[in-house]
């Protein structure tokens, strides 16, 4: 499922983690893996500064392939000048890249629950999964991975999900996690006594039994299902760190709808603040 990576990077300890879960991903699938590095156009003052900016980037795609290359994984290099965000989409449709695995901190920093503005770019644009990770020691790394949570209402970009979820968690021999929110606090109902919640916690065990039966005629080792209550991303950062989950697949949209461009606020705050990394997955056009 996964043939072709794209992994950004601009050199920053993020972006070097994001290596390292690539490097993985690749080895696991017999992927290969694109190094894109970019220079920022609105930075570039004249040509001299220009030929520095490119001649930089381009032996940081040079050494980040070598680095590939140690780790076993077969990868190829590219220099792009541009806006960044923009040219790594565009890469990456040039390319036909499965997956995008991105560091949710560039070079300039950024506040520990916000993400960098180009990674949130690419996050809320790319047709193609983007896998986000957060900087973090060797020892706290969560692949190989041995339990994949996909967070479900039953909704067509939840059924996105949980495709890819599957996959993984057959291809790593995991274990899967399906878990539906009842989102009463939304409502400010009282979640034993209104019977509109019987109705919403009837298609929040539906929802993760379909993701059961999906999980069932593959090699998936297992699957848990659950219903908790409570606000969408806080549960599941509260299931993620209480079943020690490695790796979240959640789709961008879910039963509400939304625009196109904008990323579901469930899927935006669970990538800035879940303890695993995030893959989020947008449903095909016309799902």
């Amino acid at each position: 499922m996964l043939d072709d990576i794209l992994v950004p990077t601009d050199g920053s300890e993020s972006a070097a983690t994001a290596v390292s879960y690539a490097s993985d991903l690749a080895n696991t699938y017999g992927a290969t893996v694109h190094t894109l590095c970019v220079a920022d156009a609105r930075t570039l003052e004249n040509a001299p500064h220009r030929e520095r900016m490119r001649a930089d980037r381009a032996d940081l795609a040079e050494r980040t392939c070598a680095e590939f290359a140690a780790a076993g994984v077969q990868a190829t290099q590219a220099v792009r000048t541009g806006v960044p965000h923009r040219a790594i989409l565009e890469y990456a449709t040039e390319a036909g890249v499965d997956l995008v695995v991105m560091g949710t901190h560039g070079r300039t920093g950024v506040e520990r629950y916000l993400l960098g503005s180009v990674t949130e770019k690419v996050v809320r644009l790319s047709d193609v999964p983007v896998l986000t990770v957060k900087s973090m020691d060797e020892d706290a790394v969560t692949y190989p991975y041995e339990d994949v949570l996909v967070p479900t209402d039953g909704s067509d970009g939840a059924a996105a999900a949980t495709d890819l979820a599957v996959d993984v968690a057959s291809t790593y021999g995991a274990r899967l996690h399906a878990l539906s929110v009842v989102d009463t606090m939304a409502m400010g109902l009282d979640v034993r006594s209104d019977a509109v919640v019987d109705r919403l916690e009837a298609e929040a065990r539906r929802a993760v039994e379909a993701v059961e039966r999906r999980a069932a005629d593959t090699a998936v080792t297992g699957t848990e299902t659950a219903v908790e209550y409570g606000t969408p991303h806080g549960a599941i950062r509260s299931y993620v760190e209480a079943n020690g989950i490695d790796l979240v697949v959640m789709g961008t949209h879910g039963r509400s709808g939304l625009e196109r461009y904008l990323l579901g606020s469930v899927a935006e705050k669970t990538v800035r603040t879940s303890p695993a990394p995030v893959v989020t997955v947008r449903p095909a056009e016309g799902e």
